[in-house]
């Protein structure tokens, strides 16, 4: 399948969207829903520092980590490799496990053999002695599986049930997440949620009616009538309840609506669904966020997102990146190298016209010690956060120099950025505003700033161009700031 830059921003938005519904949740789980938008405070079953995901997340990191590499999630030395992972997680990196998968882990551990044969097999004499295997556990983890066989969804629900199966037998468990998985797959290649119905092709004819019919139950309902969560199929109907009861807005930047932020306010449906709060939001957050993009998530999430081990999210948008392609970057070395060097002459930042402690600069501007950052432009992996900078105070955003096509959520970003400058401001902190060659997407969000600061859009461009003599800005970027007519 051709990886265009959309297809691209929608592989990164899986799992750092199933991080946010992850760390969204949290402060929720099996207590009082929030009454107005939950936010990402902390605390619940761990208790969990503010924006830190749980166990939903740090699994499928486990398997990521094995995705990333190109790896055939149905070999089994790949099934090996995630079962190692599941098995150091449960060790030493678990906040909060199961407690059917702690089960499985534990009897794995004390078993001999290949990882995913024990693990496999503990899991199968759970669900001889329980009959009951069938929980959330493996398809709150299993979204990034959609990433790694784009374009051959018979490999995709292969790879899905195979990987439920190393902790979860009951077919229920390999069922959803082989329906959640080719809907993650198909909604980064078209950008539509009709996977989740496309994935019914490939359960047994046994049970695709009954999917079928718990689907038709789910679409557009409100999910809280799926209470009891922590089973599979509720709390796969809770996510799709949640994420198609939720209209999608209209695209009037003018009054502050964005398409995208279907993705925000499907997320607060999913959270406020009740009980396995962070489960039901992290399942939805994986099909949001390969459909709308990494470039819909707020950048107010995406700065203190985080968990085990040690990521935040740009590590975790890097994951979804490479796990889409294969195990590869592009020509550029990107998203995996270090560092990007663009070769941009040294150049003094300039004073952003309506506020002097907003600097606009280059990949290169020298003079300048901001607190924090605001990057507009590719680096490499060891250039965020800048030094000296906490790694919440470096974002970056997804915004291509290109074409609108290229930018599917391009108002949202920009409107996003300069918001994220002016929260930044808010905190007391100075601030460097910068892409390439701060001609083009610099000029454009420092114009909405200065739209946000009380200009008009006129008086933000007319500013914005003679501080930085943007003769070269990119009118396509440039244009869509007119749609926010001085709001």
């Amino acid at each position: 399948m051709k990886l265009s830059t959309v297809r691209l921003d929608r592989a990164a938005g899986v799992l750092v969207a199933l991080g946010c519904g992850d760390a969204l949740g949290v402060p929720y789980e099996f207590a009082r829903p929030p009454e107005g938008e939950p936010e990402m405070i902390g605390g619940g079953l761990g208790p969990y520092h503010p924006g830190e995901y749980s166990d939903d997340t740090q699994m499928a990191v486990c398997i990521a980590e094995v995705a990333a590499t190109g790896a055939d999630l149905t070999a089994s030395d790949s099934l090996d490799q995630i079962a190692e992972r599941f098995l150091a997680w449960g060790s030493t990196g678990a906040s909060d496990v199961g407690i059917q998968t702690r089960h499985v882990l534990a009897a794995a551990r004390a078993a001999t053999g290949p990882p995913a044969a024990r693990m496999a097999a503990a899991a199968r004499r759970l669900h001889g002695e329980t009959g009951h295997t069938a929980g959330n556990g493996a398809l709150m983890r299993t979204g990034i599986v959609g990433l790694a066989s784009l374009g051959d969804l018979d490999q995709t629900a292969a790879a899905a049930r195979a990987v439920a199966e190393l902790t979860h037998t009951d077919p229920l468990a390999g069922d959803s997440c082989v329906l959640w998985s080719i809907g993650v797959a198909v909604a980064v290649a078209d950008g539509t949620f009709d996977g989740v119905r496309r994935g019914l092709d490939y359960l047994s004819a046994e049970r695709r009616d009954m999917w079928a019919a718990w689907l038709d139950e789910a679409e557009g309902a409100d999910s809280k009538q799926f209470p009891n969560n922590g089973f599979t199929v509720t709390a796969l109907q809770a996510a799709y309840a949640a994420i198609t009861a939720t209209a999608v807005p209209p695209d009037r930047p003018d009054s502050g609506d964005f398409p995208c932020l279907h993705l925000q306010r499907a997320l607060s449906e999913a959270v406020l669904s009740g009980n396995d709060t962070d489960t039901v939001a992290a399942i939805a957050g994986a099909l949001l966020g390969a459909r709308w993009g990494v470039s819909a998530v707020p950048a107010r999430w995406r700065r203190i997102v985080h968990g085990w081990p040690e990521l935040r999210s740009r590590d975790l948008a890097r994951l979804g990146i490479i796990t889409a392609r294969g195990g590869t970057s592009d020509e550029q070395g990107w998203p995996q190298a270090p560092h990007f060097e663009y070769g941009t002459p040294p150049r003094a930042g300039v004073p952003h016209p309506a506020d002097a402690e907003v600097t606009l600069g280059t990949a290169n501007t020298t003079g300048v010690s901001p607190d924090a950052v605001v990057s507009l432009c590719r680096l490499g992996r060891c250039d965020v956060p800048a030094a000296g900078i906490p790694p919440e105070d470096h974002v970056d955003f997804w915004l291509i120099d290109t074409t609108a096509a290229d930018n599917p959520n391009l108002a949202f970003v920009i409107d996003d950025a300069a918001r994220t400058v002016l929260d930044l401001r808010s905190e007391g902190k100075s601030v460097l505003l910068h892409c390439v060659h701060a001609e083009s997407r610099t000029p454009t969000v420092a114009a909405r700033y200065g739209m946000l600061k009380g200009r008009s859009v006129w008086e933000a461009k007319r500013e914005t161009a003679q501080a930085l003599g943007a003769e070269a800005r990119n009118e396509v970027l440039w244009a869509e700031l007119d749609r926010f007519d001085g709001g």
